[in-house]
């Protein structure tokens, strides 16, 4: 029964799944930034369907979004195999896996959110700037994301809330390894399969705390005025 409540079935998942959360949020919304600049600022051929590509993770299911992970980072890959020569260590079943998997899965999320942002910054404003001979990463800077700030905040933390949240993709490509790779979302789920129901109990209260505290700063940041 020690065993059951220890650091490394309590502690741990809850530590490494802020951990990848935190990483993986901060990833997601560097990249959802640059791409939401860049679409919303260029119109091209095809457009429509590259955004449809940015977007098929949020509704694909979750064991195929892990599969396609799984078949680019393996072993199997060029991609995988480079990763491994410079870090001495396969991308799957690691705590490297399970971010890419998070960051992939929380993109679409930060993306949309900051799509439609950036979308009602006026665009007489940045003409204007770009007018007085501002470059566009000025433009950027100083101009879309301090009016914008809102969707910025709000972006992150719905980035943050969707991978801690991340199950299929993670348990697939980060496997369940307890104590280095175990996440929230995996050791409930073991926990239940066990028929150790009040540990997973415990970490489905814990889970849903941090999700309500998210979801409310994220309702506050929305009701700002």
């Amino acid at each position: 029964m020690s065993d059951i409540w220890s650091w490394e079935a309590i502690g741990f998942p809850v530590m490494l799944s802020l951990r990848i959360a935190c990483i993986s949020g901060i990833v997601s919304f560097a990249a959802a930034v640059w791409v939401a600049t860049w679409m919303n600022r260029y119109t091209f051929r095809g457009k429509i369907l590259v955004e449809t590509v940015f977007m098929l993770p949020l509704v694909l299911p979750p064991s195929v979004v892990g599969l396609l992970l799984l078949t680019i980072l393996g072993r199997r890959s060029w991609i995988g195999q480079a990763a491994e020569w410079i870090t001495r260590q396969p991308i799957v079943f690691s705590v490297t896996g399970a971010v890419i998997a998070s960051a992939v899965v929380a993109f679409p999320l930060v993306y949309q959110t900051l799509k439609t942002g950036f979308a009602l910054v006026d665009r007489d404003v940045l003409e204007s700037s770009r007018s007085q001979g501002a470059s566009e990463l000025q433009v950027l800077w100083y101009m879309v994301l301090p009016l914008s700030w809102r969707s910025l905040v709000t972006g992150f933390v719905l980035g943050f809330a969707r991978a801690l949240g991340e199950f299929g993709a993670t348990l697939m490509v980060a496997g369940n390894i307890p104590g280095k790779t175990q996440t929230l979302p995996t050791a409930i789920y073991f926990a239940v399969d066990a028929g150790h129901m009040e540990l997973a109990w415990s970490l489905t209260i814990i889970t849903i705390l941090i999700s309500f505290i998210l979801l409310l700063l994220t309702g506050k940041i929305r009701g700002t005025d």
